[in-house]
């Protein structure tokens, strides 16, 4: 893909949906933290059905703190591989409260420090919290990548690397969001709705799909 057509791909995606926003729900940053701690090997409807339970009650660290993780996982139960997301939620709650004022850090460094946060946490929480222009590679954005010709690679390394490279910069603060909503919804892994795809006649996916029968 040349750039004069990843420009158009985002004119695009822009034109589409002027503010795309990400599916967690939250209010402050660190909702959001805590949100994509236990969105990982989850849903955003699911991690959304705990969190609507959970924050009333608690959301900052020390309230969570405070709740305890035995009262934590109870809020959280319904989510996949939430006894780990407890201990890490717990131990990310300390380290904010101790080394942070109880506030989210907006600089790498000290995000992933926090644990069960990566580089695709962070990315996230910087983007979207801060308003920073990461690329949180995550398997839509991946496989988006990769199928269209936007930007492939090996590793979901190389292919933030290239996104950063390739993305014009006037799309960066958002491609993030665009590219998760159209692998989700659009470019899904198993059968890609190319038939209806916005970016057709520019994408290099050679198995472009067909309609079903009854569209």
């Amino acid at each position: 893909m040349n750039p004069a057509k990843r420009y158009e791909m985002f004119v695009r995606f822009r034109a589409a949906n002027p503010k795309p926003e990400t599916e967690l729900e939250y209010t402050t940053p660190f909702e959001l933290l805590i949100a994509v701690l236990l969105s990982a090997q989850a849903t955003d409807v699911g991690v959304n059905k705990a969190t609507r339970r959970l924050y009333p009650v608690a959301n900052t660290p020390q309230a969570i703190l405070d709740l305890g993780e035995e009262e934590l996982k109870g809020y959280i139960q319904t989510i996949g591989l939430y006894k780990t997301k407890a201990k890490n939620v717990m131990a990310t709650c300390r380290i904010l409260v101790d080394k942070h004022g109880g506030e989210v850090p907006p600089d790498r460094e000290s995000l992933e420090e926090l644990p069960g946060v990566g580089r695709k946490t962070a990315n996230v929480v910087l983007n979207t919290a801060f308003g920073q222009p990461t690329m949180a590679v995550d398997t839509h954005i991946f496989r988006v990548s990769n199928r269209t010709g936007l930007a492939p690679g090996k590793n979901v390394d190389i292919v933030e690397q290239k996104l950063l490279k390739f993305v014009p910069k006037e799309f960066l603060h958002d491609a993030h969001h665009w590219l998760i909503l159209h692998g989700r919804y659009t470019c899904k892994a198993r059968k890609p709705a190319c038939w209806n795809c916005i970016q057709l006649d520019l994408c290099d996916y050679r198995a472009k799909t067909p309609p079903p029968a009854s569209a």
